[in-house]
C-alpha cells in the first residue's frame, strides 16, 4: 500500500512539475509574454556577451557587472553543450534540465527512511512562483549543486564538501552549507576544491578574481531591506536617484553609503550569531546540516544590500531539502519562503515599475516580501538554536538511554 501511495505521489509531482515547467518554457521562449520587463534580456545580451569574452580565454575583467567567482564561467559557457541551439535557447533548456535533476534528487531522497516527499513538493510549487526569471539566471544551476551537496550530507562527507566548495566558486553563498557540518573530511574536501579551482582558473585565464574589486561603489538595490528607507524618504524630499548601476537598479545619493554600511553591519552580526550558535551547539542530528544551511542563507539574504528575485530560488532549494525530513523544524520558515516567492514575482517583474516609482503598491509588496524573509530568518534561527543547544536537549525517558532518544552525528 505504501509503495502504491508513493508511486501515486511521485506521479502527481511529475505531472505538476511538467505543467508548470512547460509554462516557464513558453514564457522564456516568448510564446507567451509575461507581464513586466523582459527578464530574458540578461541571457540574450549580458550572458551572451560574457560568453564571447570567455571564449577568447579571458574573464570580462573590464565589465563591472561581472561580479562572480571564476567557476561561474562554467555556467555561462554551458550553452556550448547544445551547439545546435542559439545561446539563449540552449541556456533555457539547460535550466529546464537542471530543474528536473533537482526534482529527481528530491524524489529519490524523499523515499528513504525518515524522509518525505514534502520537500519535492516545495521545489515543484516554489520554483514556478518566481516566474520566468528563474530560467533566465544561472542561480538555478548553483542551487542544484547546493541541493546535491546537502543530500550527500552525512553519508558522503567528502562529496558534500567538494560540492559545497564547487558551489562557492560558482556564487560564494554555498560556502554557508558548511556552517552546520561537523565532518572534518567535508571541510577538507571543500578547501581542496576551492584551492584547486582557484589555482586552475588563475593560471588558465587572466582576470579570474577581478570581480573582487567591482563591489566597492555599489549603492543600495531597490528591492533590498535597506531600500525601504529610501522608498519612504523619496516622499519626504530625499534628493537621491534610482539608476541602473553595476547590473542592478539601485538607489544612489545622500545617505546611501550609510544604509549600505548598516546592511553590511547586519550581515556581520548575522555571521557573528552563526559563530555563537556553532560554539553553543552540542546536538547534531540528521536534519542539522540542512537546517543550519537554510538558516544561514536566510540570514545572509535578508540582511544583504541586494535581494535580487533569483535569490529566492536558493531559499526554495534549501527549504525543499529541509522539509524532505519528517522531523524538520523548518516547516514554517520554509512555507514563508514559498509565500515570499509569490510576492517576489509580483514585485519583479509584474509590477516592478511601481517598485521603481516607490508608490504605495510597490512599497507594500516590498514590505510584505522582505517582512516574510526577515520573519523566516528569525524563526529559522530560533528553531536551529532550540534544537541543537544544550539547554533544549530533552531528558531521557525512564528506562531509556539518551542515545535512544536522539541520533547525533559524530565527527
Amino acid at each position: 500500500m505504501d509503495n502504491t501511495n508513493d508511486r501515486r505521489a511521485a506521479l502527481g509531482l511529475l505531472a505538476v512539475w511538467g505543467v508548470t515547467r512547460l509554462a516557464l518554457l513558453l514564457f522564456v521562449f516568448k510564446v507567451f509574454v509575461f507581464p513586466g520587463p523582459d527578464v530574458t534580456s540578461d541571457v540574450s545580451f549580458i550572458y551572451h556577451g560574457w560568453y564571447e569574452v570567455l571564449s577568447d580565454g579571458t574573464f570580462p575583467r573590464e565589465d563591472v557587472t561581472w561580479q562572480y567567482p571564476p567557476a561561474a564561467a562554467l555556467a555561462i559557457m554551458s550553452p556550448a553543450l547544445l551547439p545546435f541551439l542559439e545561446y539563449a535557447q540552449a541556456f533555457f533548456v539547460l535550466c529546464f534540465l537542471t530543474d528536473f535533476a533537482v526534482l529527481a534528487l528530491l524524489l529519490f531522497a524523499g523515499q528513504r527512511p525518515g524522509r518525505t516527499l514534502r520537500g519535492a513538493w516545495v521545489w515543484v510549487v516554489g520554483v514556478p512562483l518566481l516566474g520566468p526569471t528563474v530560467y533566465a539566471r544561472y542561480d538555478l544551476m548553483v542551487t542544484a549543486v547546493a541541493v546535491a551537496a546537502l543530500l550527500a550530507g552525512a553519508r558522503r562527507p567528502r562529496l558534500m564538501g567538494a560540492l559545497a566548495g564547487f558551489g562557492a566558486m560558482l556564487k560564494v553563498w554555498p560556502a554557508l552549507l558548511l556552517v552546520g557540518c561537523v565532518r572534518r573530511r567535508a571541510w577538507g574536501a571543500a578547501l581542496a576544491t576551492v584551492a584547486g579551482l582557484a589555482a586552475l582558473f588563475t593560471l588558465a585565464m587572466p582576470g579570474a578574481f577581478a570581480f573582487l574589486t567591482f563591489q566597492r561603489d555599489r549603492g543600495t538595490e531597490v528591492e533590498s531591506l535597506g531600500s525601504l528607507v529610501f522608498h519612504v524618504a523619496r516622499h519626504h524630499g530625499w534628493e537621491g536617484r534610482v539608476l541602473l548601476n553595476y547590473g542592478s537598479v539601485e538607489f544612489l545619493g545622500p545617505y546611501v553609503d550609510v544604509v549600505s554600511t548598516a546592511a553590511l553591519a547586519l550581515t556581520g552580526m548575522a555571521f557573528g550569531w552563526l559563530l555563537l550558535w556553532r560554539l553553543a551547539a552540542v546536538r547534531f542530528t540528521a536534519t542539522t546540516l540542512a537546517d543550519a544551511a537554510f538558516a544561514a542563507v536566510l540570514l545572509f539574504t535578508a540582511t544583504s544590500r541586494v535581494i535580487s528575485p533569483q535569490y529566492l530560488v536558493w531559499l526554495v532549494g534549501l527549504a525543499a531539502v529541509c522539509l524532505g525530513y519528517r522531523e524538520s523544524r523548518m516547516r514554517l520558515p520554509g512555507l514563508l519562503v514559498v509565500a515570499a516567492s509569490l510576492v517576489t514575482v509580483l514585485e519583479f517583474p509584474v509590477w516592478f515599475g511601481h517598485v521603481v516609482a516607490s508608490d504605495t503598491l510597490g512599497v507594500t509588496l516590498l514590505v510584505l516580501r522582505n517582512g516574510m524573509l526577515v520573519t523566516a530568518a528569525a524563526l529559522a534561527g530560533r528553531e536551529l538554536w532550540r534544537s541543537t543547544t544544550v539547554d533544549r536537549v530533552p531528558a531521557p525517558l525512564p528506562g531509556r538511554s539518551a542515545a535512544a532518544e536522539e541520533t547525533p552525528i559524530s565527527s
